[in-house]
């Protein structure tokens, strides 16, 4: 079987390290990941073994399991969480909307959720992609208004 990688360090593993860390973009961590994944080094397992372990986003954390396996590692992909997956969600969110005007439309509260709440917003987006608006919209609906 052929290595889809090389052993060695990548030039920009620093901004790929940072890259990896950013909070508020799944996109990035999950490029990171798959960028690492093409050079097997102690940083780079060490960057994807983290990702693998604590993002709270399934996708990001299954393709650094995925590269991690390929890199020849021994390891176990955590499940996938269910429920909420930050604590206290609905009370940020209830938060937000009372924060807004009466009248206020769904897209400001979106917007006003992706502002105030960024490494949230994208933790939900990371995770329900496309149904991300549809649970959005769900959740703005079912807010009391307090």
């Amino acid at each position: 079987m052929e290595k889809d990688f090389i052993i060695g360090k990548p030039d920009n593993y620093e901004k790929l390290k940072r890259m990896a860390n950013n909070k508020v973009s799944w996109r990035n961590r999950l490029e990171a990941v798959e960028e690492l994944g093409k050079w097997k080094c102690r940083q780079s397992v060490d960057v994807l073994f983290r990702r693998m372990m604590s993002d709270k986003v399934f996708k990001v954390q299954n393709a650094a399991f995925l590269k991690l396996q390929a890199f020849g590692e021994n390891v176990k992909l955590p499940k996938k969480k269910k429920g909420n997956l930050v604590k206290n969600i609905n009370k940020k969110l209830g938060t937000i909307k009372r924060s807004l005007p009466e009248e206020h439309s769904y897209e400001e509260f979106k917007q006003e959720f992706k502002q105030k709440r960024s490494v949230e917003f994208d933790i939900y987006e990371g995770d329900k992609e496309e149904r991300f608006d549809k649970w959005l919209r769900n959740v703005w609906l079912n807010i009391p208004k307090e």
